[in-house]
Parts: C-alpha cells; sequence; structure tokens
C-alpha cells in the first residue's frame, strides 16, 4: 500500500500482456486505487474484455466518470507499433507515470538441443525486444516529468537456467533482469525507478500457451513449500506496492515470488 492516501488516483500505467492472467489482474488492481490504465495485448478480444471489466467495475472510482482503462491492439514486438501505445497513452490521459511490462511466454517447451533459430527468435523478440520497445518508448516522456516508475516481468528460470525444458526462455529473461539493471542505474538520478519481477509458478494462461505438460507442472508444484501456485493477483498487488511511495529507494531489484521453491 503507498504511504500517501489516494496515491494513484489520476496517474497512469501502461500494461503490456493485459489480456489476461497477471496482467489483467494488475490492470484491476491499479484501477481499483483509482489509476487510469492503458491495457495493451496482441489479443484483441481478450484486452478489450479488460477494459471493460476496468471500467465497468471502477468508472466512477473517486468521484470520476467515464473511461478508466484504454484498450489497445498491440503487438509489443513491433517497434512502431510500441511507440503508438505510449503515443495514444499520453493523448488518451495525459501523462503517464507507470510501465508494467508483462508481456511475455516461453512459446513452447524445447529440450536445449531441439531449440532452433525461429524458436529463440520468437522467444527473445517477445519478451527481450517488447520490454526494450516499451522502455525506450516511455522514457523520454518520463524523463521529462523527472518520474517514472518501470517494472518487467522476469522469471525465476533465470536462476535455474531452464534446463530440460526451457533454456531459451531462463536466458531472454535474463537478459531482462540485467537490462533492468542497467537502465535503473543509468537513470537513477533523473526521478526514474526500474525494477522487475521474477514469480515462480502462477496459475495463468501462460502455461498452457507454453504447452507445459501435466509431468512438468507436478514438477512446478512439487518445488513449491507453500504447495500450490501463486495467484495472478498476488504478482498484482506487488506491482502497486513497488510502484508505490511506499519503497521509494527501491531500484534496479528483482524480487523473486515464489512461494519457498522454484526450481527452474
Amino acid at each position: 500500500m503507498p504511504k500517501t492516501p489516494d496515491y494513484f488516483a489520476g496517474k497512469t500505467i501502461i500494461i503490456t500482456g493485459a489480456a489476461s492472467g497477471i496482467g489483467r489482474a494488475t490492470a484491476l488492481i491499479f484501477a481499483r486505487e483509482g489509476a487510469n490504465v492503458v491495457c495493451a495485448d496482441i489479443d484483441e478480444a481478450g484486452v478489450k474484455a479488460t477494459a471493460q471489466q476496468v471500467n465497468a467495475k471502477y468508472g466512477n472510482k473517486l468521484g470520476n466518470t467515464g473511461n478508466k482503462a484504454l484498450a489497445l491492439n498491440i503487438d509489443v514486438t513491433r517497434r512502431a507499433a510500441v511507440g503508438d501505445m505510449v503515443q495514444l497513452a499520453i493523448d488518451g490521459f495525459g501523462s503517464v507515470q507507470f510501465l508494467f511490462n508483462s508481456a511475455g511466454a516461453a512459446i513452447r517447451r524445447s529440450k536445449f538441443l531441439d531449440i532452433d533459430d525461429a524458436l529463440m527468435d520468437k522467444t527473445f523478440d517477445l519478451n527481450v525486444k517488447g520490454t526494450l520497445y516499451g522502455m525506450q518508448a516511455v522514457l523520454p516522456h518520463m524523463l521529462a516529468n523527472k518520474f517514472g516508475v518501470i517494472v518487467n516481468m522476469g522469471s525465476m528460470s533465470h536462476r535455474r537456467g531452464g534446463a530440460g525444458s526451457s533454456v531459451h526462455y531462463a536466458a531472454a529473461k535474463g537478459a531482462v533482469v540485467t537490462m533492468t539493471m542497467g537502465v535503473a542505474r543509468e537513470f537513477a538520478t533523473q526521478g526514474i525507478r526500474c525494477m522487475s519481477i521474477s514469480p515462480g509458478p502462477i496459475r495463468t494462461p501462460f502455461q498452457d500457451s507454453a504447452q507445459s505438460s501435466p509431468e512438468l507442472l507436478q514438477r512446478f508444484l512439487d518445488d513449491v513449500p507453500m504447495k500450490r501456485f501463486g495467484k495472478a493477483e498476488e504478482i498484482g498487488e506487488l506491482v502497486l506496492f513497488m510502484c508505490s511511495d511506499a519503497c521509494e529507494f527501491m531500484t534496479a531489484d528483482t524480487v523473486y515470488v515464489n512461494g519457498g521453491g522454484g526450481w527452474r
């Protein structure tokens, strides 16, 4: 929770990967606190549904009327589209204070020797370039306002290497965590904070998109001392805290959220 009451009221966050899972949960949480939410995703129907949920539930939050959420059908692997996303957010709400780069996936599981160029390229395009483009697009605006918080989606896999199923994904998320640290340190004196979150197994559509087998999912669960998967809302609440004025000395860090486990 922020130190200042109504801290997020009237502020704006851009969330990529907002059509479902952690992105959608985070959009609803920020809207609950009075923020405007720009929901971006390649899944047009899903991102529209997220914005509709936000507007239906929080459209009159804190006396405001009208839309609290803007739905954008955006492919984060296209630099020009990401630039348009940021400009539309500024045009719609006046300014942007926060960016949550939630879009990402392992594309599919693969043994190391079976990783081909197409899988490697798609994985890095989505997870690394998608994060890079978002930060490069929004940072000039944040620097002009001398304020901004960026949260990027990492993964426990970057600590464990993804052996046997997702070395390509672990490598991409390792790049995201390293890039986060570099951006945080480069702009630390200019009002910018930049952090990442490295979750363990979270119950979201991500597992389906990565074609995780029931056996692999059970291996994830067996390694978690809490004996359950995380919830998307638990990650969203963490993003809220990281963006708030309750931890203004925090930057360049990755926060591990894994129920005490994380063998990947």
